[in-house]
């Protein structure tokens, strides 16, 4: 059983690599669909940024937690083709959110995350969030979020039951949607020369 559980480790490593050599090139190379990097083209990939909680729950041994950090730009890749996502001069922050089993530590997959920012009454930002992989942040849930200005908001996050073949300890836990809220403050972050 360690010898699979290895090889399954080694196998799913290099598909990682794999993918984000996919998205390394068409970063360079100036987007999704173009052609792969050269050998003299440099390859900018993200350094780690401080990440800022927005808050924590546990909801039937499942960890969610909410964090932001700086946009970043990223890649969506359909199994054929990667779109790249980049990043704009409007949004104010990359949201994270991990979900995690709180007695192994293990990352959860398939499951499906949609956010809903409201700013008092009015429902600001309403997305999917898309599962990601990251050699800085880990396997986590996120897009970038664009907000209108400081404030206090109410982060609403929809947490729909991992689609997955499932061993019997997990077999009855997460079978159904779950809402989890936070609130928290933005002030945007003070540009150079302003």
């Amino acid at each position: 059983m360690t010898r699979t559980t290895r090889t399954g480790g080694l196998a799913l490593a290099a598909g990682v690599a794999a993918s984000v050599a996919v998205l390394a090139a068409a970063l360079a190379a100036g987007g999704a669909g173009a052609a792969p990097a050269t050998a003299k083209q440099r390859v900018s990939m993200p350094m780690p940024m401080p990440m800022t909680p927005l808050g924590v729950a546990t909801w039937q041994g499942m960890k969610i937690e909410a964090i932001r950090m700086s946009p970043v730009t990223f890649g969506v890749f359909t199994g054929t083709t990667m779109r790249l996502v980049k990043k704009t001069k409007k949004d104010s922050f990359h949201l994270m959110v991990q979900l995690t089993d709180v007695h192994t530590k293990t990352p959860i997959p398939y499951a499906s995350v949609w956010a809903t920012i409201r700013k008092g009454p009015k429902i600001v930002f309403d997305e999917r969030q898309w599962p990601m992989l990251s050699a800085f942040m880990g396997v986590h849930y996120g897009n970038n979020v664009a907000l209108p200005g400081p404030g206090t908001y109410t982060l609403t996050l929809l947490i729909g039951p991992p689609q997955v073949a499932r061993h019997p300890e997990y077999m009855h836990v997460w079978l159904k949607a779950h809402r989890v809220t936070f609130a928290f403050q933005w002030k945007p972050a003070k540009q150079p020369n302003s």
